[in-house]
Protein backbone atom coordinates (compact mmCIF):
# COMPACT_ATOMS: atom_id res chain seq x y z
CA UNK A 1 0.00 0.00 0.00
CA UNK A 2 3.02 2.46 0.26
CA UNK A 3 2.49 3.05 -3.04
CA UNK A 4 -0.64 5.13 -2.83
CA UNK A 5 -0.83 8.24 -0.70
CA UNK A 6 -3.13 8.54 2.17
CA UNK A 7 -5.81 10.35 0.13
CA UNK A 8 -5.82 7.51 -2.06
CA UNK A 9 -3.73 9.10 -5.43
CA UNK A 10 -1.32 7.30 -6.25
CA UNK A 11 2.41 9.34 -6.71
CA UNK A 12 4.20 9.98 -10.01
CA UNK A 13 5.52 7.81 -11.57
CA UNK A 14 9.53 8.66 -11.93
CA UNK A 15 10.16 5.13 -13.21
CA UNK A 16 7.85 5.28 -16.64
CA UNK A 17 9.86 7.59 -18.19
CA UNK A 18 13.19 6.26 -17.07
CA UNK A 19 12.02 2.98 -18.62
CA UNK A 20 11.21 4.33 -22.05
CA UNK A 21 14.40 6.09 -22.38
CA UNK A 22 16.57 2.95 -21.45
CA UNK A 23 14.17 1.21 -24.18
CA UNK A 24 14.33 3.75 -26.88
CA UNK A 25 18.39 3.78 -25.91
CA UNK A 26 18.26 -0.09 -26.59
CA UNK A 27 16.16 0.00 -29.47
CA UNK A 28 18.19 2.91 -31.28
CA UNK A 29 21.40 0.47 -30.16
CA UNK A 30 19.36 -2.44 -31.29
CA UNK A 31 18.87 -0.90 -35.12
CA UNK A 32 22.82 0.40 -34.87
CA UNK A 33 23.81 -3.06 -34.88
CA UNK A 34 21.66 -4.05 -36.76
CA UNK A 35 22.44 -1.82 -39.15
CA UNK A 36 26.40 -1.91 -38.95
CA UNK A 37 25.89 -6.36 -39.67
CA UNK A 38 23.96 -5.56 -42.52
CA UNK A 39 26.56 -3.50 -44.02
CA UNK A 40 29.54 -5.66 -42.81
CA UNK A 41 27.29 -8.47 -44.23
CA UNK A 42 26.85 -6.88 -47.60
CA UNK A 43 30.74 -5.84 -47.51
CA UNK A 44 31.40 -9.11 -47.25
CA UNK A 45 29.27 -10.70 -49.83
CA UNK A 46 30.74 -7.91 -52.40
CA UNK A 47 33.97 -9.10 -51.43
CA UNK A 48 33.54 -12.61 -51.91
CA UNK A 49 31.10 -11.89 -54.94
CA UNK A 50 34.25 -10.09 -56.69
CA UNK A 51 36.91 -12.49 -55.19
CA UNK A 52 34.62 -15.24 -57.47
CA UNK A 53 33.84 -13.56 -60.20
CA UNK A 54 36.80 -11.88 -61.94
CA UNK A 55 36.37 -11.59 -66.37
CA UNK A 56 40.14 -11.16 -66.40
CA UNK A 57 40.80 -14.48 -64.76
CA UNK A 58 37.96 -16.99 -65.93
CA UNK A 59 36.58 -16.82 -62.17
CA UNK A 60 32.97 -17.05 -62.22
CA UNK A 61 30.68 -18.24 -59.87
CA UNK A 62 28.98 -21.56 -59.43
CA UNK A 63 26.63 -20.89 -62.55
CA UNK A 64 29.36 -21.81 -64.98
CA UNK A 65 30.60 -24.81 -63.56
CA UNK A 66 27.94 -26.04 -65.18
CA UNK A 67 27.74 -27.58 -69.00
CA UNK A 68 25.94 -24.22 -70.11
CA UNK A 69 25.57 -22.89 -73.19
CA UNK A 70 26.39 -18.67 -73.19
CA UNK A 71 24.68 -17.24 -76.25
CA UNK A 72 25.98 -13.79 -77.69
CA UNK A 73 23.47 -10.61 -78.57
CA UNK A 74 23.11 -12.08 -81.71
CA UNK A 75 21.83 -15.17 -81.33
CA UNK A 76 19.31 -13.74 -78.46
CA UNK A 77 18.45 -11.14 -80.53
CA UNK A 78 16.96 -13.66 -83.55
CA UNK A 79 15.55 -15.93 -81.08
CA UNK A 80 13.62 -13.15 -79.65
CA UNK A 81 12.78 -11.96 -82.79
CA UNK A 82 11.20 -15.46 -84.16
CA UNK A 83 9.38 -15.63 -80.92
CA UNK A 84 8.31 -12.41 -81.32
CA UNK A 85 6.72 -13.38 -84.62
CA UNK A 86 5.24 -16.44 -83.26
CA UNK A 87 3.45 -14.56 -80.26
CA UNK A 88 1.96 -12.02 -83.36
CA UNK A 89 1.00 -14.74 -84.99
CA UNK A 90 -1.29 -15.86 -82.15
CA UNK A 91 -2.08 -12.58 -81.36
CA UNK A 92 -0.20 -12.43 -78.04
CA UNK A 93 1.06 -9.47 -76.66
CA UNK A 94 4.78 -9.10 -75.40
CA UNK A 95 5.60 -8.49 -71.85
CA UNK A 96 7.22 -5.02 -71.35
CA UNK A 97 10.28 -6.96 -70.02
CA UNK A 98 10.56 -8.95 -73.42
CA UNK A 99 10.38 -5.67 -75.15
CA UNK A 100 12.94 -3.67 -73.29
CA UNK A 101 15.59 -7.49 -73.70
CA UNK A 102 14.59 -7.53 -77.38
CA UNK A 103 15.55 -3.69 -77.71
CA UNK A 104 18.73 -4.05 -75.99
CA UNK A 105 19.88 -6.93 -78.03
CA UNK A 106 19.04 -5.30 -80.92
CA UNK A 107 20.71 -2.24 -80.17
CA UNK A 108 24.31 -4.40 -79.76
CA UNK A 109 24.37 -6.76 -82.13
CA UNK A 110 26.48 -6.50 -84.87
CA UNK A 111 25.78 -9.71 -86.89
CA UNK A 112 22.36 -9.12 -88.07
CA UNK A 113 21.13 -8.01 -92.13
CA UNK A 114 17.35 -8.11 -92.60
CA UNK A 115 17.75 -9.81 -96.07
CA UNK A 116 19.04 -12.96 -94.37
CA UNK A 117 16.09 -15.95 -93.57
CA UNK A 118 16.26 -16.37 -89.86
CA UNK A 119 17.36 -19.87 -90.40
CA UNK A 120 20.31 -18.73 -92.26
CA UNK A 121 21.24 -16.25 -89.44
CA UNK A 122 20.95 -18.88 -86.92
CA UNK A 123 23.20 -21.36 -88.69
CA UNK A 124 25.55 -18.68 -89.44
CA UNK A 125 25.97 -17.91 -85.62
CA UNK A 126 25.59 -21.68 -84.12
CA UNK A 127 28.43 -22.40 -86.49
CA UNK A 128 30.34 -19.54 -85.63
CA UNK A 129 30.23 -20.37 -81.73
CA UNK A 130 30.73 -24.03 -82.60
CA UNK A 131 34.22 -23.07 -84.32
CA UNK A 132 35.17 -20.89 -81.35
CA UNK A 133 34.41 -23.22 -78.94
CA UNK A 134 36.48 -26.24 -80.60
CA UNK A 135 39.06 -23.83 -81.56
CA UNK A 136 42.39 -25.60 -79.91
CA UNK A 137 46.14 -24.10 -79.61
CA UNK A 138 48.92 -25.63 -78.54
CA UNK A 139 51.31 -23.85 -76.42
CA UNK A 140 55.43 -24.79 -76.24
CA UNK A 141 54.77 -26.86 -73.36
CA UNK A 142 52.39 -28.95 -75.26
CA UNK A 143 49.57 -27.72 -73.13
CA UNK A 144 46.40 -27.41 -75.16
CA UNK A 145 44.53 -24.02 -74.85
CA UNK A 146 40.77 -23.14 -75.43
CA UNK A 147 38.37 -21.03 -75.20
CA UNK A 148 35.60 -20.00 -72.26
CA UNK A 149 31.89 -19.83 -72.89
CA UNK A 150 32.39 -16.56 -71.34
CA UNK A 151 35.47 -15.52 -74.33
CA UNK A 152 33.22 -17.21 -77.48
CA UNK A 153 30.06 -14.77 -76.33
CA UNK A 154 32.19 -11.78 -75.39
CA UNK A 155 34.24 -12.33 -79.02
CA UNK A 156 31.07 -12.85 -80.68
CA UNK A 157 29.62 -9.49 -79.04
CA UNK A 158 32.19 -7.55 -79.24
CA UNK A 159 33.84 -8.06 -82.12
CA UNK A 160 34.31 -5.74 -85.49
CA UNK A 161 35.37 -6.30 -89.26
CA UNK A 162 38.22 -4.05 -88.30
CA UNK A 163 39.19 -5.25 -84.93
CA UNK A 164 42.68 -5.96 -84.23
CA UNK A 165 44.75 -8.54 -82.40
CA UNK A 166 45.88 -5.58 -79.55
CA UNK A 167 41.67 -4.01 -79.20
CA UNK A 168 40.40 -7.68 -79.15
CA UNK A 169 42.98 -8.15 -75.84
CA UNK A 170 41.86 -4.84 -74.56
CA UNK A 171 38.51 -5.53 -75.05
CA UNK A 172 38.57 -9.31 -73.66
CA UNK A 173 42.00 -9.05 -70.97
CA UNK A 174 41.96 -12.87 -70.64
CA UNK A 175 42.97 -13.28 -74.69
CA UNK A 176 45.94 -12.48 -73.34
CA UNK A 177 47.15 -15.58 -72.25
CA UNK A 178 47.06 -17.07 -76.79
CA UNK A 179 49.85 -15.34 -78.53
CA UNK A 180 48.93 -13.03 -80.93
CA UNK A 181 48.70 -15.04 -84.28
CA UNK A 182 46.22 -17.44 -82.39
CA UNK A 183 44.14 -14.32 -81.73
CA UNK A 184 44.33 -13.47 -85.18
CA UNK A 185 43.03 -16.63 -86.12
CA UNK A 186 40.00 -16.01 -83.62
CA UNK A 187 39.11 -12.82 -84.90
CA UNK A 188 39.70 -14.29 -88.90
CA UNK A 189 36.98 -16.82 -87.93
CA UNK A 190 34.85 -14.06 -86.50
CA UNK A 191 35.57 -11.61 -89.31
CA UNK A 192 34.36 -14.03 -92.22
CA UNK A 193 31.30 -14.88 -90.46
CA UNK A 194 30.34 -11.52 -90.01
CA UNK A 195 31.44 -10.64 -93.84
CA UNK A 196 28.65 -13.59 -95.00
CA UNK A 197 26.20 -12.16 -93.14
CA UNK A 198 26.55 -8.09 -93.71
CA UNK A 199 27.18 -8.97 -97.48
CA UNK A 200 24.25 -11.22 -97.75
CA UNK A 201 21.93 -9.43 -100.43
CA UNK A 202 24.16 -6.99 -101.05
Amino acid sequence: MSAESSNGSQPPNTSSSSTIDTNADNNNNTINTSTSTNKLTSHNLASAVTAVENAAELSFGNEFDSDIQILSNAQVAVILQMSAQNALVRDEELHDVYKKTQKYVERFNTMKNPEKEHQELVDELDNLQGALTTFRKETEDGEEMELHGFEVAALMNLVQIDTMVEEAASLIPSLSRFPESAVDEILDLIRNTMIRIVSYGS
